[in-house]
């Protein structure tokens, strides 16, 4: 049996999915997969399921904010592991600011709960399914979510701070 690598699993995929897989590439040695919102289940189920690749671990899930995309402002990272396969990778889907809801993770993994939880809370992603998408870090009356980028790093009176070395 020829040892999983990132080609191979990209080509699956690929193949698997079709053109619903928007882009497959290698950065600093690490898979970055870019997806459809509506295969993110059946891709993850399939991968986990998969005889060959079997991805048994959730590393982390993530939203990240892109404010300068049109119709792709936010983006939620799946970092994925398969340890029998000793190969880490990860899938991204981008949303529209008007559209922050995509389908939970957690009838797959257990461990995506309390990962959706802190998402929805710093960027506001709702997860479809999820069994009890509440804040959970910051207090419960919070009418906004701390990580977008359309806040201020600093007080706009500070003239020692510039928030383009923070990366805005």
């Amino acid at each position: 049996m020829a040892e999983v690598n990132n080609q191979m699993l990209g080509e699956s995929i690929s193949a698997q999915f079709g053109n619903q897989v928007l882009s497959v590439e290698e950065t600093y040695g690490t898979l970055d997969i870019v997806v459809e919102k509506s295969i993110i289940i059946p891709l993850i189920k399939w991968l986990k399921t998969h005889d060959k690749f079997q991805v048994n671990f959730l590393t982390s899930l993530c939203g990240v904010h892109f404010p300068e995309q049109n119709d792709r402002e936010l983006s939620v990272v799946y970092h994925l592991h398969s340890f029998i396969n000793n190969i880490r990778f990860r899938i991204h889907v981008f949303l529209p600011a008007s559209q922050l809801e995509i389908p939970t993770l957690t009838t797959l993994f257990a461990g995506a709960n309390w990962m959706e939880r802190e998402t929805f809370e710093f960027y506001g992603i709702k997860f479809i399914g999820h069994p009890d998408l509440r804040i959970i870090l910051n207090v419960e009356d919070m009418d906004y979510h701390p990580l977008l980028k359309q806040y201020p790093l600093v007080d706009a009176t500070r003239t020692d701070k510039d928030d383009k070395y923070f990366g805005r």
